[in-house]
C-alpha cells in the first residue's frame, strides 16, 4: 500500500501542520490516502481547492481523498457534497491521526472552532517532525487562532480564538529541532503578536523569544513570522539591540498605510504607528530590514489614498513586499463595501510590487563586496541574516553543506532571479 500523501494549500502554518499530519498519518498506518490541507483566505483559494481535489481524484482513482484545513472548516457541507471526497475533517481534529484517517463513523467530523481551547498539542505529542529532516529552517507553532475582526478576513472563523501554547512545550520543541540539526527556527502561528494575551500566566511574544534563546544556547538563528504593528512589545526592540541570534528581519502585517483605509479594514494601527515601529527597530539595530503584507485596491480606496500608501511604503524603506490585489471574501464586511474595479486594483498591486523590487535590488547591491552569513537551505542557495536570497558559487559544492552556516562574499546581483551571487569567504 502507498504511504499517505499531504497536499498543502495556503500559508506557512498550513505547511507546518501538513508536516505534522504526514507524520501522524504514517505512524498511524493510514495507507493510500491523499489529505488536502485547504486554504480559505480568498474565494479564489477555495475554488483552487476544489479544482485540486478533482484533479487528484482523476489521477488517483483508488485513493481515499480526505479534505481538511480552513476551507473545509468554513464550508464542510460543500466539500462533503463533492463526489471526489471521502472524508472531511475540521481544523480542530486534523492533527489527531486517529480522527483524520478513521474509516468508521461519520464521513464529516468538524466541530465548532470557536469553542476550541487546545493549542498545538503536537508540541508535546510529536517530539521531532520528520518532514523537517529535509529542511534547514524549522517552524514552531506558538499559538493558534485570532481574536480580531479585520473586515476583509475570514480566517478567525476557520481557526478559532487566540490560544497560546505552553512556554515549556515550545522550548522543548525548539531544543529537539536544534539537537536534530536545525540551526534556524521560525516562530509561527495565526497571530503571533497576541501570544500570551489569552493567559495571564504566560509572557508576551518578546519575553517568550528571549526565554527560548536563553534556554537553547545552540540555536543560531531565531526569526518571527508576521507581526501586527499595533501589538509589538518593547522586548522585541530590546532583543534587536542586544541579541545577535535574533534576526534583524521583521515582517509586518501592514495591509495599507492610509488611515481611512486602515479604519475601514478595522486594523488597530495607524500609518504613524507603523512608521514608529520601523523607526524604533532601526534605532535598536540600524541594519534591520522589513517585509510587509499589503492589499491593493481595498474597497473605497481612492487614487489619493493609494498614493499615500505607496509613498509611505517608499519612505519606510520596506523591502520584502507581499502584495495582493483585493479579492472579495464572501461573508466579510468588506464584501459589502463599494468595490474598486479589478483592473485598477491589479495596477496598484503592480506599482507596489515594483517599489518592493526596487528596494530589494538596492538591498542586494549594498551586499556586493560585503561578507554575509548564509544558511544553506537547498543546493547552493540560502538566506542571509537579513533574509536576503543568496546563490553560492562553490567549486563542486565543496564547503557548502546543506544545513550549514557559512560566510560568503557578495560578488554581484542577479536581477532576473532577485538574488545575491556570493562566493565562500577565504
Amino acid at each position: 500500500m502507498a504511504e499517505p500523501r499531504v497536499v498543502t494549500l495556503g500559508c506557512r502554518l498550513n505547511t507546518l501542520e501538513s508536516e505534522i499530519m504526514a507524520k501522524g498519518a504514517r505512524d498511524a498506518g493510514i495507507d493510500d490516502a491523499i489529505i488536502i490541507n485547504t486554504c480559505a483566505v480568498t474565494a479564489e483559494a477555495e475554488r483552487q481547492a476544489r479544482q485540486t481535489i478533482r484533479k487528484l481524484r482523476r489521477d488517483n482513482p483508488q485513493s481515499r481523498i480526505i479534505v481538511t484545513g480552513c476551507a473545509a472548516q468554513l464550508h464542510p457541507d460543500t466539500f462533503a457534497g463533492m463526489a471526489e471526497v471521502d472524508r472531511v475533517v475540521g481544523n480542530t481534529e486534523k492533527l489527531d491521526a486517529t480522527v483524520l484517517g478513521a474509516t468508521n463513523g461519520p464521513d464529516m467530523v468538524v466541530s465548532d472552532i470557536m469553542e476550541a481551547r487546545q493549542t498545538a498539542g503536537h508540541l508535546i505529542d510529536i517530539p521531532v517532525i520528520s518532514g523537517f529532516e529535509e529542511r534547514t529552517r524549522a517552524f514552531v507553532q506558538i499559538q493558534q487562532g485570532c481574536d480580531h475582526r479585520c473586515t476583509f478576513c475570514i480566517i478567525p472563523f476557520g481557526r478559532g480564538p487566540n490560544r497560546s501554547a505552553p512556554v515549556a512545550a515550545i522550548i522543548n520543541q525548539v531544543r529537539l529541532l536544534v539537537e536534530n540539526g536545525h540551526l534556524e527556527v521560525v516562530l509561527t502561528g495565526v497571530d503571533i503578536s497576541s501570544y500570551g494575551v489569552d493567559d495571564a500566566d504566560l509572557p508576551g511574544l518578546g519575553q517568550l523569544t528571549r526565554a527560548i534563546l536563553a534556554a537553547v544556547p545552540d540555536l543560531k538563528r531565531l526569526r518571527l513570522t508576521s507581526l501586527d504593528p499595533a501589538a509589538i512589545d518593547d522586548e522585541i526592540y530590546r532583543l534587536l539591540a542586544d541579541e545577535p541570534r535574533f534576526m534583524p528581519h521583521l515582517h509586518l502585517s501592514l495591509q495599507a498605510a492610509d488611515d481611512t483605509i486602515l479604519k475601514r479594514m478595522k486594523r488597530r494601527h495607524s500609518r504613524d504607528t507603523a512608521r514608529s515601529v520601523v523607526d524604533r527597530a532601526r534605532e535598536a539595530r540600524p541594519d534591520t530590514v522589513f517585509g510587509a503584507d499589503l492589499i491593493a485596491g481595498f474597497p473605497t480606496e481612492t487614487d489619493a489614498m493609494f498614493e499615500g500608501t505607496l509613498n509611505t511604503v517608499r519612505e519606510m524603506g520596506l523591502t520584502f513586499l507581499h502584495v495582493f490585489p483585493y479579492s472579495i471574501r464572501p461573508g466579510t464586511p468588506a464584501a459589502r463595501m463599494p468595490a474598486v474595479p479589478g483592473d485598477i486594483a491589479r495596477e496598484r498591486a503592480r506599482q507596489l510590487r515594483e517599489v518592493g523590487e526596487k528596494a530589494l535590488n538596492q538591498l542586494l547591491e549594498t551586499s556586493v563586496g560585503a561578507t554575509v552569513e548564509v544558511l544553506i537551505e537547498k543546493g547552493l542557495s540560502g538566506h542571509s541574516r537579513h533574509f536576503i536570497p543568496i546563490e553560492l558559487a562553490c567549486d563542486d559544492g565543496a564547503g557548502c553543506p546543506i544545513g550549514g552556516i557559512v560566510e560568503a562574499r557578495g560578488e554581484r546581483v542577479d536581477l532576473r532571479s532577485g538574488r545575491l551571487i556570493a562566493r565562500l569567504a577565504a
